[in-house]
């Protein structure tokens, strides 16, 4: 296990409320991410044989990725996420495999009275259904993601918002100690995050981050695995 300790913080049984990214920390989307890009990018005319040039849209809000890595304006950056989701509702979704040990890894949390949310960047309506998919979703207290109309795609609108439903729950005090909420996430925006709201940081490097991306974020810890994670998120 990695842990930068940047703010001295000490993993020793105090976590409580955990918050999960969902692609690249939980499951591994690759397939049907990069499979519905494609889909996407041929309905506009572009042809992108190699899945692997298409890894950097796991992770960021779709409208960024299609802006960033091919330059498309607003409207054209629209109709892509069209196209996406047209193949995604129903083919790409579940072209996707949740990571060894996690579910076990959920399941021990819960039982040791973790309370447990999931903060992903994806469609909250595509959330439930891979959670559901994988036979997860009992474990979450909290699923927060975006609107499929665009709205909260930022990883600090979803952290927020599930911070507040948490509140409005009654499963935090209105004192809460910060240091007892942990974001869980492979990429830097999951770490921004975090650091936001004065959350502990946690990065997972068996997602998608690029090589020295979650040290550079400044990640409180590091993990290389599933079975490191659930070492620090007990304790």
């Amino acid at each position: 296990m990695v842990s930068n300790m940047q703010n001295h913080k000490d993993a020793s049984g105090r976590f409580q409320y955990l918050l999960f990214d969902l692609d690249g920390t939980l499951t591994d989307p690759k397939a049907g991410i990069t499979g519905c890009v494609q889909y996407a990018l041929h309905k506009l005319g572009i042809e992108e044989p190699d899945k692997d040039k298409l890894e950097p849209f796991i992770g960021p809000p779709l409208a960024d990725s299609f802006q960033e890595f091919y330059g498309f304006d607003e409207e054209k950056t629209a109709q892509a996420i069209v196209y996406y989701r047209e193949r995604f509702s129903t083919t790409g979704l579940f072209e996707n495999e949740i990571y060894p040990g996690i579910r076990e890894m959920l399941a021990h949390l819960k039982q040791a009275g973790r309370t447990l949310a999931i903060a992903s960047s994806k469609p909250t309506v595509f959330v439930k259904k891979i959670l559901q998919h994988f036979e997860i979703e009992q474990y979450f207290d909290v699923i927060v993601g975006s609107g499929l109309d665009g709205t909260r795609t930022r990883k600090e609108e979803v952290v927020e918002e599930a911070l507040r439903q948490l509140h409005r729950i009654n499963m935090m005090s209105d004192k809460r100690d910060n240091d007892r909420i942990v974001m869980i996430g492979d990429r830097k925006f999951d770490i921004q995050g975090a650091k936001l709201f004065n959350l502990v940081s946690v990065g997972v490097t068996f997602g998608y981050a690029l090589p020295g991306e979650l040290e550079e974020a400044g990640a409180d810890y590091i993990v290389e695995s599933v079975a490191q994670l659930e070492e620090l998120l007990n304790g």
